[in-house]
């Protein structure tokens, strides 16, 4: 242990936790949760969607007071915490939105808060611009200080947001989800600047339902479970498995759940050269019924582009699509389902579900034409059964399918939107990022849910940069790069390290 490193073991806690407690409408959300963090630690936070994670975040920055309990910045307890009086303590969150000004400049997002701590009326240009400078250095990244944060990559206002948390003299950092929208290539970048951080002694709440992160960066593990703290010590002390038991309360298997083996049926989608102008170029690919057909690649790849084409949300350019040996032209949506393509987006918050409208609502939402009776008009009973009979297939946890889809975890949000998809009868299924955001017990069922529709008959793609997310659920695995498919090798004839390689522009050179 260094000179640094023991006089940070030997300091107060950044933050302590004593007996919190929280309820919602009756429901305990945590009960009786004792933690403390001390300088330049990095704890993660581990638990399913629901476990109380974000209720014990909001109480350590005071954005949800505890209801009962005691709350203490560097030995000192708090009668009464504020927002402002969190960060005043070094308490600095990094939500997953990033809570960032898209309209504003790097330097102005940075420099923004310090500015209105210091109440002063006048703006000094250069002055932010050097505090800006400053900040992005202490984390040794170059960003354009004039660039509009709108206009950057997710990695890039990752950054933005940790360089403005430092200006703000933080002390501990929690990071919600942190690596869920980077590339893996980002998060070595990210995993490397918290390392920097906990040298400088400024401790770091890692949330993440990437237990591989956790296990690389992470020095010590704290599970919660239905509000509960289930499990507790130094990361040495878990393994994948027993952490996954912890979270969950289950055994969950680890192995693959398809067979590269498995028998396939008949074509059901023959894509020939399709090209679309800056996005992807000369990609041709089989999926026959009963398969499940991975395609990775990193952010740039053109993986997402040609999802979009095969649905008709942006149309190719040029090239063939054949679905059942029919050539088929898909210009739109409309075209996609009729052809019995569906399609789950990545980005289920602002591409897929509709937040305010009830669980019911949004898996009824592709069925309606099907729902309608008499002058076009679809009866809420309806809905309500076609819901209930989804519900209870993809096990959505709700008491009611009446109540607005944003009361479900992300987990239960993602089964909402394959409901949708499914209860439309597709023979070819796209899924885009099936499990980002989501828990790894939610991810299971999901994993599992993939390989049953595949048994049942449908043609799979799970397109992904999760490599042992496609290794589990996919027979066959197509590598994007720059646009194009540059690689294709069955799932048990390749490895997640020879994945990784062939994601990387070094590959071109092996």
């Amino acid at each position: 242990m260094n000179d640094r490193s023991r006089e940070a073991h030997d300091a107060p806690s950044v933050v302590a936790l004593d007996h919190i407690s929280k309820s919602f409408a009756g429901v305990r959300a945590l009960d009786d949760v004792s933690l403390a963090i001390r300088p330049g630690e990095v704890v993660c936070l581990a638990g399913e969607n629901g476990s109380g994670k974000s209720t014990l975040i909001k109480a350590l920055s005071g954005a949800q007071p505890a209801e009962s309990g005691t709350v203490s910045f560097h030995g000192q307890p708090q009668a009464q915490i504020s927002p402002i009086g969190a960060v005043r303590a070094g308490v600095q969150v990094i939500y997953q939105d990033f809570s960032l000004f898209p309209n504003l400049t790097v330097a102005e997002n940075i420099a923004f808060n310090d500015r209105l701590a210091r109440g002063t009326r006048w703006i000094d240009w250069r002055e932010m611009r050097r505090t800006a400078e400053a900040a992005l250095g202490r984390i040794g990244v170059d960003i354009p200080l004039d660039a509009v944060v709108e206009d950057l990559p997710v990695a890039s206002k990752q950054l933005v947001a940790i360089a403005r948390a430092l200006v703000d003299e933080a002390r501990l950092i929690v990071m919600d989800e942190p690596t869920a929208a980077l590339t893996e290539r980002e998060v070595k970048h990210l995993l490397g600047i918290i390392s920097r951080l906990k040298e400088r002694g400024i401790a770091v709440l890692f949330v993440s339902h990437k237990l591989a992160e956790v296990f690389s960066v992470c020095e010590r593990v704290v599970v919660l479970r239905n509000g509960r703290l289930v499990a507790e010590g130094p990361v040495d002390e878990f393994d994948p498995a027993s952490l996954t038991h912890h979270m969950t309360g289950r055994e969950i298997d680890a192995a693959p759940v398809v067979s590269a083996d498995a028998p396939r049926g008949s074509d059901l989608l023959q894509v020939r050269h399709l090209s679309r102008e800056g996005a992807f170029s000369d990609v041709s690919l089989d999926l026959a019924a009963g398969e499940s057909l991975g395609i990775v690649g990193l952010l740039g790849s053109g993986r997402s582009e040609l999802a979009k084409a095969l649905f008709g949300m942006d149309p190719a350019s040029s090239g063939t699509i054949r679905i059942e040996g029919e050539e088929a032209r898909i210009d739109s949506i409309s075209d996609a389902m009729e052809r019995g393509i569906a399609y789950v987006p990545e980005d289920r918050l602002t591409e897929g579900l509709f937040l305010t409208q009830s669980i019911g609502a949004n898996i009824a939402a592709g069925s309606f034409r099907r729902l309608a009776g008499t002058f076009g008009l679809v009866r809420k009973s309806d809905i309500r059964d076609e819901a209930d009979g989804w519900v209870e297939r993809l096990s959505i946890a709700t008491p009611s399918s009446d109540l607005p889809v944003s009361s479900l975890s992300g987990g239960n949000q993602q089964r909402v939107m394959l409901a949708r998809w499914l209860a439309t009868t597709p023979r070819i299924l796209i899924l885009n990022g099936p499990t980002v955001g989501v828990d790894v017990g939610s991810k299971a069922d999901i994993h599992r849910t993939i390989a049953d529709l595949a048994a049942e008959g449908l043609g799979v793609i799970v397109i992904s940069d999760d490599l042992p997310e496609v290794l589990a659920c996919c027979n066959r695995i197509m590598v994007m790069r720059d646009g194009r498919i540059v690689d294709e090798r069955r799932n048990d004839d390749v490895t997640e390290n020879e994945l990784s390689h062939l994601l990387s522009s070094d590959a071109e050179d092996a």
